[in-house]
């Protein structure tokens, strides 16, 4: 029998939020309604993961935008910005296939969010 706890750390909550273009379109979502069931599974476990405060598979690529790494099928990822320390704004995702295509995609959409959020808060 264990008898032992072990202390528990506050998990730090990350809201999760999707960036719409000017025309209300989500660029993660279109991605994520053409997976599969079990790729769509996976990518839901990781952004979980991610609203915990679990970065551990998440590098920079460069512009403020983030890439959330997920070791399954054709190697999934997933674009993120963060605004502050606890929003993380979805971009987009792709295959490591696409990755080129849709870093330069995400960087270009997290620069109309940084955008429209000056002008909306001026």
């Amino acid at each position: 029998m264990v008898t032992d706890v072990l202390p528990s750390r506050p998990v730090k909550k990350i809201e999760i939020r999707e960036f719409l273009d000017a025309a209300n379109r989500s660029a993660f979502a279109r991605w994520f309604e053409g997976l599969n069931a079990a790729a769509a599974a996976r990518v839901t476990v990781a952004l979980t993961r991610l609203s915990q405060g679990n970065f551990s598979n998440v590098e920079g690529v460069g512009n403020g935008v983030y890439e959330l790494k997920i070791d399954f099928g054709p190697g999934y990822r997933i674009y993120f910005g963060k605004d502050g320390e606890r929003i993380v704004i979805l971009l987009g995702g792709s295959s490591k296939k696409r990755q080129s295509d849709a870093i330069a995609a995400a960087q270009a959409a997290w620069a109309d969010y940084k955008r429209r959020k000056s002008i909306k808060e001026s």
